[in-house]
Protein backbone atom coordinates (compact mmCIF):
# COMPACT_ATOMS: atom_id res chain seq x y z
CA UNK A 1 0.00 0.00 0.00
CA UNK A 2 1.41 3.88 -0.56
CA UNK A 3 1.18 6.62 1.91
CA UNK A 4 -3.01 6.81 0.84
CA UNK A 5 -3.82 2.92 1.58
CA UNK A 6 -4.25 2.64 -2.01
CA UNK A 7 -2.70 -1.11 -3.38
CA UNK A 8 0.39 -0.22 -5.90
CA UNK A 9 0.66 -2.53 -8.92
CA UNK A 10 4.26 -2.53 -10.67
CA UNK A 11 3.49 -2.55 -14.40
CA UNK A 12 6.51 -4.00 -16.00
CA UNK A 13 7.12 -3.91 -19.70
CA UNK A 14 9.98 -5.38 -21.42
CA UNK A 15 11.38 -4.74 -25.02
CA UNK A 16 8.29 -5.62 -26.86
CA UNK A 17 6.26 -2.78 -29.68
CA UNK A 18 3.27 -3.74 -27.81
CA UNK A 19 4.67 -1.83 -24.69
CA UNK A 20 4.47 1.34 -25.87
CA UNK A 21 0.44 1.08 -25.07
CA UNK A 22 1.05 0.33 -21.49
CA UNK A 23 -1.36 3.21 -20.63
CA UNK A 24 -3.91 1.33 -21.21
CA UNK A 25 -3.23 -0.84 -18.00
CA UNK A 26 -2.08 2.26 -15.92
CA UNK A 27 -5.69 3.70 -16.77
CA UNK A 28 -7.68 0.50 -15.95
CA UNK A 29 -5.37 0.20 -12.89
CA UNK A 30 -5.82 3.56 -11.49
CA UNK A 31 -9.96 3.48 -12.58
CA UNK A 32 -10.01 0.79 -9.49
CA UNK A 33 -8.00 3.35 -7.55
CA UNK A 34 -4.94 1.80 -7.69
CA UNK A 35 -1.45 3.46 -7.57
CA UNK A 36 0.59 2.29 -10.49
CA UNK A 37 5.01 2.78 -11.01
CA UNK A 38 5.54 1.42 -14.82
CA UNK A 39 9.06 -0.35 -14.75
CA UNK A 40 11.03 -1.11 -18.15
CA UNK A 41 13.48 -2.90 -19.27
CA UNK A 42 15.87 -1.24 -21.04
CA UNK A 43 15.00 -2.33 -24.13
CA UNK A 44 11.08 -1.90 -23.49
CA UNK A 45 12.28 1.88 -22.48
CA UNK A 46 12.73 2.40 -26.03
CA UNK A 47 9.28 1.58 -26.57
CA UNK A 48 7.96 4.03 -24.27
CA UNK A 49 6.68 7.60 -23.30
CA UNK A 50 8.73 7.82 -20.14
CA UNK A 51 7.75 11.18 -19.57
CA UNK A 52 3.98 10.96 -20.25
CA UNK A 53 4.12 7.84 -17.94
CA UNK A 54 5.63 9.51 -15.18
CA UNK A 55 3.38 12.70 -15.23
CA UNK A 56 0.21 10.06 -15.72
CA UNK A 57 1.28 8.04 -12.72
CA UNK A 58 3.32 10.46 -10.55
CA UNK A 59 5.89 7.99 -10.36
CA UNK A 60 9.30 8.10 -12.42
CA UNK A 61 9.83 5.32 -14.78
CA UNK A 62 12.38 3.09 -12.99
CA UNK A 63 14.98 0.85 -15.74
CA UNK A 64 17.77 0.49 -13.78
CA UNK A 65 18.74 -0.50 -10.17
CA UNK A 66 19.21 2.23 -7.65
CA UNK A 67 22.43 2.94 -5.96
CA UNK A 68 23.09 0.52 -2.65
CA UNK A 69 22.54 3.96 -0.51
CA UNK A 70 20.23 5.17 -1.95
CA UNK A 71 16.08 5.35 -1.35
CA UNK A 72 13.64 3.74 -3.21
CA UNK A 73 11.85 6.23 -4.87
CA UNK A 74 8.90 3.73 -5.36
CA UNK A 75 6.41 2.47 -2.86
CA UNK A 76 6.45 -1.28 -2.52
CA UNK A 77 4.14 -3.56 -4.75
CA UNK A 78 1.55 -4.92 -3.71
CA UNK A 79 0.87 -6.93 -7.31
CA UNK A 80 2.45 -7.10 -10.27
CA UNK A 81 1.80 -7.29 -13.86
CA UNK A 82 4.73 -8.10 -16.70
CA UNK A 83 3.06 -6.95 -19.64
CA UNK A 84 4.01 -7.34 -22.60
CA UNK A 85 7.30 -9.84 -21.35
CA UNK A 86 9.43 -11.12 -24.56
CA UNK A 87 10.57 -14.94 -24.35
CA UNK A 88 13.71 -13.81 -23.59
CA UNK A 89 12.87 -12.15 -20.28
CA UNK A 90 10.42 -15.36 -19.25
CA UNK A 91 13.84 -17.83 -19.44
CA UNK A 92 15.52 -15.47 -17.74
CA UNK A 93 13.07 -14.98 -14.96
CA UNK A 94 12.16 -18.50 -14.55
CA UNK A 95 16.17 -19.18 -14.44
CA UNK A 96 16.65 -16.75 -11.77
CA UNK A 97 18.45 -14.21 -13.67
CA UNK A 98 17.92 -10.51 -12.38
CA UNK A 99 20.48 -8.98 -14.44
CA UNK A 100 17.43 -6.15 -15.25
CA UNK A 101 15.87 -4.31 -12.56
CA UNK A 102 12.53 -5.91 -14.14
CA UNK A 103 14.06 -9.27 -13.28
CA UNK A 104 15.21 -8.99 -9.75
CA UNK A 105 11.61 -7.14 -8.87
CA UNK A 106 9.90 -10.47 -10.95
CA UNK A 107 12.32 -13.10 -9.55
CA UNK A 108 11.71 -11.55 -5.62
CA UNK A 109 7.63 -11.21 -6.43
CA UNK A 110 7.79 -14.86 -6.99
CA UNK A 111 9.82 -15.82 -3.64
CA UNK A 112 7.52 -13.50 -1.69
CA UNK A 113 4.12 -15.02 -2.60
CA UNK A 114 3.44 -11.65 -4.41
CA UNK A 115 0.52 -12.12 -7.32
CA UNK A 116 2.08 -11.43 -10.48
CA UNK A 117 0.31 -11.58 -13.78
CA UNK A 118 2.46 -12.49 -17.14
CA UNK A 119 1.21 -11.52 -20.70
CA UNK A 120 4.16 -12.88 -23.03
CA UNK A 121 3.86 -10.86 -26.27
CA UNK A 122 5.97 -13.00 -29.13
CA UNK A 123 5.40 -14.91 -32.42
CA UNK A 124 4.07 -18.65 -32.53
CA UNK A 125 7.67 -20.42 -33.45
CA UNK A 126 9.42 -18.29 -29.94
CA UNK A 127 7.03 -19.30 -27.72
CA UNK A 128 6.81 -22.69 -29.04
CA UNK A 129 10.28 -23.16 -27.95
CA UNK A 130 10.60 -25.98 -26.01
CA UNK A 131 12.38 -23.62 -23.00
CA UNK A 132 9.96 -21.04 -23.18
CA UNK A 133 7.43 -23.83 -23.03
CA UNK A 134 9.00 -24.93 -19.70
CA UNK A 135 9.78 -21.74 -17.99
CA UNK A 136 5.88 -20.67 -18.46
CA UNK A 137 4.67 -23.95 -17.26
CA UNK A 138 7.38 -23.35 -14.10
CA UNK A 139 6.38 -20.12 -13.41
CA UNK A 140 2.25 -20.84 -13.61
CA UNK A 141 3.09 -23.45 -11.18
CA UNK A 142 5.17 -21.39 -8.69
CA UNK A 143 2.06 -19.20 -8.84
CA UNK A 144 2.48 -16.96 -11.62
CA UNK A 145 -0.98 -16.15 -14.21
CA UNK A 146 0.76 -16.67 -17.22
CA UNK A 147 -1.74 -15.83 -20.13
CA UNK A 148 -0.59 -17.17 -23.40
CA UNK A 149 -1.94 -18.96 -26.44
CA UNK A 150 -5.02 -18.65 -29.06
CA UNK A 151 -7.73 -19.12 -26.25
CA UNK A 152 -5.81 -15.62 -24.98
CA UNK A 153 -5.76 -13.88 -27.82
CA UNK A 154 -4.18 -15.47 -31.62
CA UNK A 155 -0.72 -15.97 -31.47
CA UNK A 156 0.77 -13.98 -34.84
CA UNK A 157 3.49 -16.20 -37.44
CA UNK A 158 7.44 -14.34 -37.33
CA UNK A 159 7.84 -11.61 -38.56
CA UNK A 160 4.25 -10.27 -38.27
CA UNK A 161 3.71 -8.66 -34.41
CA UNK A 162 3.27 -5.32 -35.20
CA UNK A 163 0.10 -6.11 -37.42
CA UNK A 164 -1.34 -7.83 -33.76
CA UNK A 165 -0.44 -5.22 -31.03
CA UNK A 166 -3.85 -4.44 -31.25
CA UNK A 167 -4.66 -7.86 -30.07
CA UNK A 168 -2.93 -7.53 -26.88
CA UNK A 169 -5.32 -8.19 -23.73
CA UNK A 170 -4.30 -5.54 -21.53
CA UNK A 171 -7.97 -5.67 -20.11
CA UNK A 172 -7.73 -9.80 -19.57
CA UNK A 173 -4.26 -9.11 -17.61
CA UNK A 174 -5.79 -6.26 -15.58
CA UNK A 175 -8.80 -8.63 -14.61
CA UNK A 176 -6.23 -11.47 -14.22
CA UNK A 177 -4.68 -9.65 -11.56
CA UNK A 178 -8.10 -9.01 -9.71
CA UNK A 179 -8.74 -12.86 -10.04
CA UNK A 180 -5.40 -13.35 -8.68
CA UNK A 181 -5.66 -16.33 -5.75
CA UNK A 182 -2.78 -14.55 -4.01
CA UNK A 183 -4.05 -10.95 -4.03
CA UNK A 184 -5.21 -9.48 -0.58
CA UNK A 185 -8.50 -8.74 -0.45
CA UNK A 186 -9.84 -6.00 2.26
CA UNK A 187 -12.21 -7.82 4.93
Amino acid sequence: MNDNGAPVLYAIVTGSPAARDIGKLVDLAQADGWDVCVIASPDGRRFIDTEALTAKTGHVVRSQYKEPDAPDVLPPADAMIVAPTTCNSLAKWAAGISDTLPLGLLVEAVGKGLPVVAVPFSNRAQLGFPAIQDAMRDLSEWGVTVLVGDDVYEQHEPGTGANHIHRFPWALAWRSLLDHPRLARPE
